[in-house]
């Protein structure tokens, strides 16, 4: 039960957090914004989507196996009113953004954790007929503001394909 509590507070915590961060400047210092537009994904062309930063947050994750990240799904307008509409599948033009930052012991509370370095941001964008391939979803994940390595990018939708196909291959649900 006290596991429980503790993982609500977490990420209630980390929800606040994020939603501080997000319009402003990167988390860290020394962390660089990456370019909007810049190189697109290999396989897919995904860019960095000019404004990202101040979409709407979606859900909170904290992943505990070997990454140990604190992540901020957000999501475009198109995104936020299918959530909200419980309207599957998503719809052309839709973007989902995941930052993915290593969590780091909070100094000023013990027990708590806040985002240090975030070195990835990945995207998925809905184009039913350019990726019409891949359930309608092109993938973008980058590394301290590069495109990752196609290799990587190969592994995005057998992933989603095999996890989540009956939620229009989305794993975050809408946190409201």
């Amino acid at each position: 039960m006290h596991r429980r509590v503790a993982r609500v507070l977490l990420l209630t915590g980390f929800a606040v957090l994020s939603l501080t961060l997000l319009p402003s400047a990167p988390g860290s210092a020394g962390e660089k914004e990456p370019a909007p537009g810049a190189a697109g994904s290999p396989v897919f062309g995904v860019t960095i989507p000019e404004g990202y930063r101040n979409w709407q947050v979606i859900s909170v994750s904290h992943r505990t196996d070997n990454k140990d990240e604190l992540r901020a799904i957000l999501g475009n307008d198109l995104v936020m009113k299918a959530y909200r509409g419980k309207a599957l599948p998503f719809p052309d033009g839709s973007i989902i953004a995941k930052l993915a930052w290593k969590r780091e012991p909070m100094k000023e509370f013990a027990g708590a954790w806040v985002p240090g370095v975030a070195p990835r941001i990945e995207f998925m964008v809905k184009d039913s007929k350019r990726y019409a391939s891949t359930g309608g979803w092109g993938f973008g994940r980058f590394v301290d503001g590069k495109p990752a390595a196609e290799a990587d990018h190969k592994t995005c939708f057998p992933c989603h394909q095999a996890n989540v196909k009956d939620h229009d291959f989305v794993f975050t649900r809408y946190a409201p």
